[in-house]
This record gives C-alpha cells, structure tokens and sequence, in this order.
C-alpha cells in the first residue's frame, strides 16, 4: 500500500526522473487530440506501462492492482499499456495481458475513462506511440524490475545553489511616504484622480481592499489580470482554455500568479515590488488606470515604481480600430536609492506556469528551455490541442544572470510564495527540462551608487514560434522603447474613450462615463473575457452582440466585425451557439429561445446608427453540426463551417426571427430552457413554457426589422413581420396582463409566473421594462407596470433594482438551476444590474425622467462606495460597473461579480442615448434628451473623424415645443431642422447649441 500511495504521489505531482527522456519528449509534435484516435481523452492523468515479455507479467499484474487500489481510493488515471510483442499469429502476451485487464475491469473498466486501455505498438504508428509517452505523467518499464524498485531510484539529489551569507548586518532606512493626493470620491481606501483617469489606492502596511480590487489590461488577444495587492492571471488567444499564467478567484487569499522579489544582495533582506505576497511594515500607493496599473512604495532606502502594462498600439491611420498589440506584459521597475550609500540590488521575477485550463492538467506537459540567444526562458505545452505549437516566453533586462524553470526549487520544500527558498540561496541553479514542476524564474543584478536610478524590464508572453519570441525580446529590451510603447497604449486608450466626453451636473456620472464604463466593456468584458469572478474565455452569443453596441460611437468597426463573426456561429436551421471558444469554435448548442434573436437585435441598432446597409448583403458561412436529440437540453462539440452552404447577413437575421417565431398555448414564444434569464431551465424543458419577457422583445425586433426591409426593397417580409408583431402584442394583452402589471412567463402546466397569485417571483421587471421599451404596450398599462416595478421592486435605502421579488425558495415549480443561488443572490431575486438599466431605459422611454434619473444614479458603483462605511458594505471595486448584487438578509448591498458583466455597456448606452439623448442615426446625430428637473445644462464632446462637435444642452423658456423632443437646434450659429444635425468630418470643432424646453 505505501509503494501504491507512492505512485500516487508521482501521479499528481510528476517526478521527471520517472518520465521519458526530455529529448525523446521534445521530438514530439502531436497534441492531445490525437489520443482520442485511441480512446484516450487526455483528460485524466496517463499510467503508462510498456511489456516486451510474458516474463513481466507479474509487474504487470502488481500494476494493474495498484491501478485498482487508486481507482477505488478517488484517485482516477488512466493506465495505458504499451505491447511490444512483435507480431505473429500467435501472440501469447497479448492474450495474458487481455485476460489480466479483464480481471480489474470490474472496478476500473476497460478503454473508459479512468480504466485500463491495452494498446499493442505493432499496430501503431511510431509518432502516436511516442505522444502517448509524452503524455505520461509516469512511465513504467516492466523490464525494469519491480514497482518498488523502480520508485526507489527516483530520489532526487539535486545540489541547490549555495546560501546566501549576509555581509552586513540589517540597516533600518528612512521609508519615502507616498500622501494621497487630492481625490474625487475618496472612501478610505481610494479615489479618483481629478481628472477621473485614475483610481488611486492607498495602502497601509498589510492592509487590503474588502475585496480584490482589480484592473484588467489587454489588446485583442492578450491580456493579464492584476489587483490592488499582486499579479493575476495571464493569457493569450483564450483567457479560460490558453492562460500563461494561473487565474484564482479566491476573493480571501487573492494568490498571485507570480511575483517581482526585491533582494538587498548584503543584507539578505527580501520584499515584494506588490504589497504581496511578502506582507511588510510599508505602505503601498496602487494606481489603476486605461491599460496599466502602477505600484508605488519607498521602504528599505529605494523609491521603487513597478508600472504594467499591456501594449495597445495603431498599426497605421486612426488608432481607435487597429487594435494592434503584442502578446506581452510588460513590466517596469524603476529604483531610485535615496541614501547615501552604494547597493547592490537583485531582482527577481517568478511565474508560474499553466500554457492551458490548470496547471494539474498541463504541468507534466510543459517543456522549457533557456534560449541563449535571446537570453529568455521558452515555455511550451505541446500537447495543448490549440497552442500546442507556441512558445510562452519571459525575459529580463538587464539579462538575467541566473534562472531556473524548477517551481520546487524556487518555492522549496514546506516553502510558500511569501518564503520562497530560493531567497534565501545565492542564485538560480539553471534548471530546465521536461517533468518538472514549471515555473519561470529570473534574476538580475544590478547596482546602484548614491541617489542613482536603475530601471529592471521583465516580458511575459506568448510567441507563434521562436523566431517571433525573440523578434519579440528585442522590442522590448531597453528602457526607451519601453516608454514608447507606454505611451502609444495610453495614446490609443484616451483616443478611443475620448471619442464621447459628458459634462453633467452629477461628477460621478462625468467620471464613470468618460473612462471608465467603455474601458471596462472592450478591455474585459469583449477583449479578455475573465475577470476575478468569472474566466470564461469564450463568447457567449447574446452577450458580446450586446457588448458591441456599445463601440456605435467610439468604434463602429468593431461591431461590424462582431456582427458577422456572431452570424458565422449559426446553424443552418436558425439556431445557434449559446457560447464558443475561440480559436477551435467548440461549443454549445442548447434549447435557449433568446440567442439567436440577439442578432437581428444587434444589425438593426448598428445598421441605424451607421447607415451601413451594405453589410445586410455580406455573405456568411452557416454551421453544420448535429441537431439536439428530444431529451437533450444541450450538447458540447466543434460544429463545422458549412462549405456548400452560405447567406447574406440578411438571410442570417431572417433564419433567426423565423427560428424564433415559436408559439404556445397562449399563443407566446416558447421559454425553452430559459430566455434571458439562464437560470429559467425547467419552466419550459417539456416544450410548452411560455416567455412573456420574450414576446415583448421578439415585438422590438420584429417592428425594427421591418424597416430594414423596407429599406432593402423587401416591403411584403417587412408587412409580414409588421402583422405578426400586432398578432403577438394582442396576445400579450389579452392572456398576460394581471391587472398591476404582466406575468413573467408560463410553466409546461399553464401555472403564470410573475402573478399575483405567484408565492415566490410575484412581480418581475423584465416584462415592465420590456413593455414599455419596445413601444407596444397599452401606455397606460405601461406605466401602470411601470409604477408597480418601482413600487414592489426598487430599494433607495439599499440601492437596489430588483430582478424579482420574493426569490425562490419554497415554490412547487421547479424554476431551474435558479434556486440553486441562496435567496436574494444574483439572479435569484437579487438585483441584477443588466435588468435595473432596463427598468431606468423603460422610465426614460416613458417620459418619467426622474425616476429613470434616480434608478442609473442609485447603480452608479461610484455611488455604491463613496464612503468608508459604503465601501465596505459594497466591498468591489468602485470603479466597474457589477453583474449584481445581493438582497439577501444581512447582506443587502453586497456586491456579487464585477468587471465581466454586460451592464457596463448597457449603463453606458443608457446615459449618452437615453437620458443626454445622442443618438447616431447614419451620417446624423439625433438630440433627444431626458435630463432631470434639477440639471440646468449639460454638455457632450462629440468626435467624427477629425471633428468635433461641442455640444451645449441648456432649458430655455421660450420654447413650446420645438422639433421632436421640444428642443431647437443650432450648428455653428445655422438653425437645424428638427432634432438631428449631420455629421462632417472636416477637421474643425462646431459648436452645437441644444435649446430643450423646462420640465
């Protein structure tokens, strides 16, 4: 047993000496699809056993119970054994080995997962025999004596690097304070800077947010994760499936990924260029801004700055649109001695490494290697099914001195991130290889005399192939090319935010609108695509369609790309991907009713504001992939581009409307296994379910669509859909409405949800929203629902919107996975922020500006923490929009998951269309403004091209009812017709002057 539960330990944790040579390893250039041509995932740890004679069959025997014995302790691997026998008629080891398997087959099963798999080489291919030992996490050779034998010539007696020997005693230095500057909105913990760019964080000694408060930075395909206190998660191409570096969402211990160490090289004194992992006596200044964060302290006689960055360069012509940007991270630490005496200063830079999901899924996989040339540590995991052939990378400069790739060797035995043994050695052994715990690891020396600077320049990234790694160290060696490229991201990031600058009464709406919100909604939200609480990596259908409308303004480029890249995700029926993963396209196909409607939704709101119509002729590939069988509610798998079979954007957005014109018993459109909400997977899962929520929106859509074919010469589809709209908003009326306000949806059994007879979920907003959103409502019962969401649903005390009210708890239907969250939490009847937008949208859209007012301000985060109390009650980052937040008793106005949410461009949307009013409408701007009582003027800065165009909002009393909206408008002096002026790129700033009428 303790030789069984010694295999396990090499199983879990790899040990190179009992794996394949690295350089038969490095020969390898299969990846792990591969395996499945044999039946082997890949996804369970590989045993893998090779027999060349009958006389071995007793360690085969001793093998396969020690398989067994880990099977039925939880520990599931599986175990691959490897016939050499040559091949004849006869093959007597073949028959032992069969019967032998057979015999354990009862507790491991045989070719399954977490079973014996017996595989004879004869009838192999040289190169799949070679990826299944590569594949190894042990590899056992039965000519090789016995299992005991085999274990016991592992031991490791690696010589470590001598200790370090301190030559001077420890000197206690004056520590430089950095004072928080005069803030916006300070709470005890932060600010913003006063020009809203930046989140400023002053940390005391070992003190940290309520929770990790983060920035996420990235380009189109790169990125890193990083919060108040430490490094995050990095990756490239997939933020969930390719991450470099390891991604955590524990909110209490917030583990880094990977750390800078500062080391006074006489002293032996160590700390951290974060506030952690080594916690100390020093305060700390963090700065969070568009595309970087930097972290600032003084202690121990250095004045030491560590900016991060990642690059976001134009590549030619206007920067907002060529999203260019290397695969990089990038950071800077610059050290200023302020004493009066030479030191001598290392620096050290560790990483640990996934290049995938896990790293207990690829640490046995990863191969590094120091490249000389470059002077750079090479990473790579040539089994990953997507990024099998790239080549992860770090480097320093100065170049490093010394380095390993060994993770036990850095942290040590019994050791930890903030007491890593390495420290404590005088340098880096130069380990690397194949079978070890990865990690990259570098160090450099520098010195530096009295009040002399020194600047230290570490890269972390993934390259295509050598050649591009070390094209890639070269960019990005020296000091001033890495102030360039600092400064061409931060150049990029205020060109793009600044296409739409607001100037309102209200400062935190200035703030939140100009920087931050449409920073959060392309650099997380459609970029990245993880934050702290969430790492999804691939894009969800309906989500970035709606993220993409957001960029109208600032990058309608973007959302032209995404509008035919989301029409490339649908089936050749109508239907579509809920979500997939980039680059492979693997994902789901599931009975979701909205998903697909998301993107004519999305193609008449940008073809609106564009005036864009050749798009609708685009011609876009459909998907093949196999239908959902009858009890299937989703299915997982990579679907293929169809070759014989493509359409026009049009045609696309057509199939979806079609596919989603279902009707019920009431004549709705079927739930399905959930509308919007996800979380609703039982209400229909029987095929008669009925959304109500869905009905209002299939109105918006159908009426929108049909002027586009209008406009496109296709006027009977556009009177059909007309018709079917009245149709449907007849049968809203007539079976939805309760009285005060309409039903949410239908259960299989006809039972309403969202009634007033309903115990749990009596009143939901989304169909109140929606109702009065897409215009078709009865008015009055609009704002008859209206006032009742208001009433039942929003908490000023609390600073809550409510989804729905009471949460389900108790209730005989069985909604769905929904009641798995505890009352009061997310979509379980707490606020979740997409819907509270809608409800403001709706109150605007109603005239009832107030109260649309009232509810964007209440959900402003900035409005959420502008005090101590508040923020740590609220405990995220005041500064991103939240996906939502809890109503739970005792926990009201906590809130949930932040940064990777879509309400950042839909709160977004809802200040600059709905309540200041601009609206592109092709070559034109619509002025069709809400603005509160109490807001005398406002201003817009609107950009177009080279011009720009300085808006001026103010009420004036001699006006009735001019234009459209009561407002009257001037350009540069010259009254423009009604409520809309156009739009020229001429280079010059125009003054517009908005007369609006006094409430």
């Amino acid at each position: 047993v303790r030789r069984f539960q010694e295999l396990a330990n090499h199983v879990l944790y790899p040990n190179p000496r009992l794996r394949p040579t690295g350089g038969r390893l490095r020969l390898n250039s299969l990846n792990k699809t591969r395996l499945w041509a044999y039946g082997i995932s890949g996804d369970l740890p590989i045993i893998a056993l090779t027999v060349t004679d009958v006389k071995e069959l007793d360690f085969v025997q001793e093998i396969l119970t020690a398989h067994t014995y880990l099977r039925t302790k939880g520990l599931k691997a599986d175990l691959v054994i490897l016939n050499y026998e040559s091949g004849s008629y006869f093959q007597p080891l073949q028959e032992s080995l069969r019967r032998m398997a057979q015999a354990h087959a009862m507790l491991t099963g045989l070719d399954q997962p977490g079973g014996v798999f017996l595989r004879t080489i004869s009838h192999m291919p040289d190169d799949d025999v070679l990826l299944i030992l590569a594949s190894a996490r042990v590899l056992l050779v039965a000519a090789r004596g016995t299992l005991a034998q085999q274990l016991g010539n592992q031991a490791d007696n690696t010589n470590w690097p001598p200790r370090l020997k301190s030559q001077k005693r420890f000197e206690e230095y004056p520590r430089a304070e950095f004072p928080m500057p005069n803030t916006e909105f300070f709470n005890g913990f932060g600010g913003f800077s006063k020009d809203g760019k930046e989140y400023i964080i002053q940390l005391p000694a070992k003190v940290k947010t309520p929770s990790p408060w983060i920035n996420v930075l990235s380009n189109e395909h790169f990125g890193a994760l990083v919060t108040e206190s430490a490094m995050g998660t990095v990756w490239f191409g997939n933020s969930q499936l390719n991450r470099l570096l390891p991604w955590s969402n524990d909110p209490i211990s917030d583990p880094p990924s990977d750390a800078i160490y500062i080391r006074d090289e006489d002293t032996g004194a160590f700390w951290n260029a974060t506030p952690s992992p080594v916690l100390t006596d020093t305060s700390y200044r963090v700065r969070h801004g568009q595309g970087y964060t930097v972290y600032e302290n003084g202690n121990h006689g250095l004045l030491q700055n560590l900016t991060v960055f990642v690059p976001v360069e134009a590549s030619s012509g206007d920067p907002v649109g060529a999203q260019g940007g290397d695969p990089v991270r990038i950071q800077r630490l610059r050290l200023v001695n302020t004493t009066g005496k030479g030191r001598r200063i290392s620096v050290t830079s560790y990483a640990e490494l996934v290049l995938g999901n896990n790293r207990e899924e690829t640490q046995s996989n990863i191969i590094t290697k120091w490249d000389p040339e470059s002077n750079a540590m090479l990473a790579r995991n040539y089994l990953h099914p997507d990024y099998g052939g790239y080549v992860a990378f770090a480097a320093m400069s100065p170049a490093a001195s010394s380095f390993t790739a060994d993770r036990t060797e850095f942290i040590g035995r019994n050791g930890s991130m903030s007491r890593p043994a390495a420290m404590h050695r005088e340098t880096l052994s130069g380990r690397s290889g194949m079978g070890q715990d990865p990690c990259i690891t570098l160090q450099t020396v520098v010195v530096l005399e009295p009040h002399e600077t020194a600047e230290i320049i570490m890269v972390l990234g993934q390259g295509s192939n050598i050649e591009h790694v070390r094209s890639l160290v070269s960019k990005y060696k020296e000091p001033l090319q890495i102030e360039a490229s600092l400064a061409k991201t931060c150049a990029w990031w205020d060109r793009f935010l600044e296409t739409v600058q607001v100037e309102t009464p209200d400062p935190a709406v200035n703030i939140i609108m100009n920087r931050w919100l449409l920073y959060q909604t392309l650099a997380c939200r459609f970029w990245a695509r993880t934050a702290f609480y969430q790492s999804g990596g691939a894009f969800g259908f309906r989500d970035q369609l709606q993220d993409v409308l957001a960029f109208l303004h600032a990058a309608p480029e973007i959302t032209r790309e995404f509008l035919l890249t989301a029409a490339s995700r649908q089936f050749v029926e109508g239907d579509v991907q809920h979500w997939w993963h980039p680059p492979s396209g693997a994902g789901t196909r599931t009975r979701s009713s909205d998903d697909l409607l998301w993107l004519p939704y999305a193609v008449i709101r940008y073809v609106n504001a564009t005036g864009d119509y050749e798009i609708l002729n685009a011609k876009v590939p459909f998907l093949n992939g196999r239908p959902l069988e009858a009890n299937e509610y989703d299915i997982y798998f990579v679907p293929n581009s169809s070759t014989m079979e493509q359409g026009t954007l049009f045609e696309h957005c057509r199939r979806a409307i079609e596919k989603g014109l279902t009707s019920g018993p009431h004549g709705l459109p079927l739930i399905g296994t959930g509308d919007w909400n996800d979380g609703f997977t039982r209400i229909g899962a029987k095929g008669r379910g009925e959304s109500v929520w869905l009905a209002w929106f299939i109105i918006d859509i159908l009426t929108g669509f049909s002027n586009l074919c209008a406009k496109t010469g296709d006027e009977n589809l556009g009177r059909i859909y007309l018709r079917r709209a009245a149709e449907l908003t007849a049968q809203v009326e007539e079976h939805a409405w309760d009285g005060k306000w309409y039903h949410r949806a239908y259960f299989d059994d006809g039972s309403p949800l969202g009634a007033h007879e309903s115990s749990e979920a009596k009143i939901d907003s989304l169909p109140q929203s929606w109702a009065a959103i897409c215009g078709a409502a009865e008015p009055e019962r609009a704002k008859t629902a209206l006032a009742s969401a208001f009433e039942h649903l929003v908490r000023p005390k609390d600073q809550l919107s409510l989804l729905f009210t009471p949460p389900f708890e108790h209730t005989d239907h069985d909604p769905g996975y929904i009641k798995a969250y505890p009352p009061g939490v997310r979509e379980n009847g707490g606020q979740y922020t997409h819907a509270a937008i809608w409800l403001a949208i709706a109150h605007a859209r109603m005239g009832l500006t107030t109260k649309a007012v009232e509810l964007l301000q209440m959900i402003n985060p900035i409005r959420y923490a502008d005090s101590a109390d508040k923020a740590r009650k609220y405990r995220i980052e005041p500064y991103a929009a939240a996906a939502d937040v809890y109503s739970l008793p005792g926990r009201e106005g906590r809130g949930g998951w932040s940064w990777y949410t879509g309400s950042s461009g839909w709160m977004y949307r809802a200040w600059l269309e709905e309540i200041l009013g601009i609206v592109r409408d092709g070559s034109a701007i619509r002025v069709e403004p809400h603005l509160p009582a109490n807001w005398p003027s406002c201003k817009v800065r609107y950009r177009f091209g080279q011009a720009s165009y300085e808006i001026e909002m103010l009420r004036d009393d001699s006006i009735a009812g001019h234009g459209d909206n009561g407002t009257r408008i001037s350009v540069d002096g010259v009254m423009a017709e009604g409520n809309a002026f156009a739009l020229i790129d001429d280079g010059t700033v125009h003054s517009v002057k908005v007369a609006i009428r006094p409430s």
